[in-house]
């Protein structure tokens, strides 16, 4: 049967959606007329709480949006929203169309799952994929029509008790949908709801009182000025360029930065999967993705707090709620990890970083010391930069577009003119110098390093410390107190001595972190 002859025949006898008896094997057990009661009732409840009108219309394939008018017309107004750190919840489809997945794909994804199974009940399929089973019984009808399932029992009533097995056909098929793609888990989403939602919940979008970011940056000894300009650049939830001298916290705040967004800029959701011309596309990471506490339905605080306007019995659960992610890569990064990973076995995607990043903070620490070449990478995030939207490439070479919605830091030792050109910094919101720390802060920064390892702290000693060793020449660092501190209690396990600071310990500690790297 062809998809329109489907669809003709559903318009005609829309009857053939319920399950024949004729198809349960053996006869009925007999039970106990109020046992057998309580059971209708109880499948009943189960069955009006998941199950939507059958009158919505179905489609065997739904025509992919262009990925770049998805892009533009998708865009929110921002100024209109009247508390933008809500983030609101995807409302569950409640019809095969509104769920973005083509009837194909349904049926595939059904097959694959009772394949692996063996059998399964319809609950337990709509449970498994993520859908409300009013979307699932389309595909099961279809599969049904077409004499790839068939029901093994279910006397009980309704639907969603039935318990669904494969027939020959029914396994021939799961076999050639094995062969396309072997992924099988919660149904995807479709790339326009992906991108709806990724504007939604935008870093642009974050609220943060002053009192969250100085709480932030609190165990960071900073000038009252760097915090300033600190401050706007996270809210802007753009590009920030941190660059200066080694040793002074660059790597330290960019940290702090990300720690903050996950912690105070709200929950976020994530796809398990998006499905781009029935290519499917992984992007939830439990690696990398915090999952964030999923509250009952009688935690009204929790669901305040969640930003959730829909009770969760009609909420998406094809998406996962998360805390906003950070993403952190070095020198390891190449272009690659910037493209979709095609798993040729497998035949599905892997999301690349920036996309499992989306909404959070993807954090370039040692920028220009990566294995590709500074301008290559500069070349592959300039437009990204500018038009907030990236485009990815499929193996059949389709090109597609996703947004580009997150807080980037870039993180260097080198001197930015010698590292990229006018153009990128033009395109990067923020350039931050982090300077070498004052004698006061490097006091203070020695004192609370003291104060960790739980051992006196003497300014005498220090003093003399900046005196011998430091000058115009040879600035302090930030990094210094603990390197010297660690260092000098190892000098004291070897002696078998307690941990303690004098000059003499202090002196030799420097001169093994700062000694000269001559062999004598």
């Amino acid at each position: 049967m062809t998809p329109a002859d489907y669809d003709s025949h559903l318009e005609k006898e829309p009857e053939h959606r319920e399950l024949s008896n004729d198809l349960l094997p053996g006869e009925a057990v007999d039970l106990p007329e109020d046992i057998y009661n309580r059971i209708v009732e109880q499948v009943q409840q189960i069955c009006n709480s998941v199950e939507a009108p059958e009158d919505s219309p179905s489609s065997f394939e739904k025509e992919e949006p262009n990925p770049e008018v998805v892009v533009e017309q998708l865009q929110v107004d921002r100024h209109e929203e009247d508390d933008r750190a809500v983030v609101r919840a995807p409302q569950a489809p409640q019809s095969l169309q509104e769920s973005g997945l083509s009837l194909s794909l349904l049926a595939e994804l059904i097959l694959k799952l009772i394949y692996l199974n063996g059998s399964f009940t319809g609950f337990e399929i709509a449970k498994q994929l993520r859908l409300p089973f009013s979307v699932v019984d389309e595909g099961l009808a279809f599969l049904k029509n077409e004499r790839a399932l068939e029901v093994n029992s279910g006397e009980i009533a309704g639907r969603l008790s039935y318990r669904f097995s494969l027939t020959d056909q029914g396994r021939k098929r799961s076999r050639e949908a094995f062969d396309e793609c072997r992924y099988v888990g919660p149904a995807p989403v479709s790339l326009e709801n992906y991108v709806r939602q990724c504007l939604l919940q935008s870093t642009r979008n974050v609220t943060l009182s002053p009192d969250q970011i100085r709480e932030a940056f609190r165990e960071i000894v900073m000038e009252d000025s760097l915090l300033n300009r600190l401050g706007p650049a996270v809210l802007s939830g753009q590009s920030i360029f941190l660059f200066g001298t080694p040793g002074n916290g660059k790597t330290l705040i960019a940290k702090a930065i990300g720690a903050l967004m996950n912690r105070c800029g709200g929950e976020i959701y994530i796809p398990y999967a998006v499905t781009v011309d029935r290519n499917i596309i992984t992007v939830f990471d439990p690696s990398i993705h915090q999952t964030a506490r999923e509250p009952d339905s009688s935690d009204n605080a929790g669901n305040q707090n969640f930003g959730a306007t829909l009770p969760l019995d009609e909420i998406d659960h094809r998406w996962r709620r998360i805390q906003r992610p950070v993403i952190m890569t070095g020198g390891e990064l190449s272009l690659e990890m910037l493209d979709l990973k095609f798993h040729a076995a497998s035949g599905y995607y892997t999301a690349p970083l920036h996309m499992k990043s989306n909404g959070g903070v993807f954090l370039l620490d040692d920028f220009g010391r990566q294995l590709v070449p500074p301008a290559e990478l500069l070349n592959r995030w300039i437009l990204p930069l500018e038009e907030r939207n990236d485009y990815l490439t499929l193996s059949t070479g389709k090109k597609f577009a996703i947004p580009f919605e997150q807080l980037i830091i870039f993180s260097t030792n080198l001197r930015p003119e010698k590292l990229v050109d006018d153009a990128f910094l033009r395109r990067i919101r923020h350039k931050i110098p982090i300077p070498a720390p004052s004698e006061a802060q490097f006091r203070e920064i020695f004192r609370r390093c003291c104060a960790a390892r739980s051992v006196h702290y003497d300014d005498w000693i220090v003093t003399q410390l900046i005196n011998s060793h430091y000058n115009r020449n040879r600035l302090p660092k930030s990094s210094d107190p603990r390197d010297l501190l660690d260092i000098a209690e190892s000098i004291c396990r070897f002696k078998e001595q307690r941990f303690h600071l004098s000059e003499e310990v202090l002196a030799e500690a420097w001169r093994e972190c700062h000694g000269e790297l001559q062999v004598p």
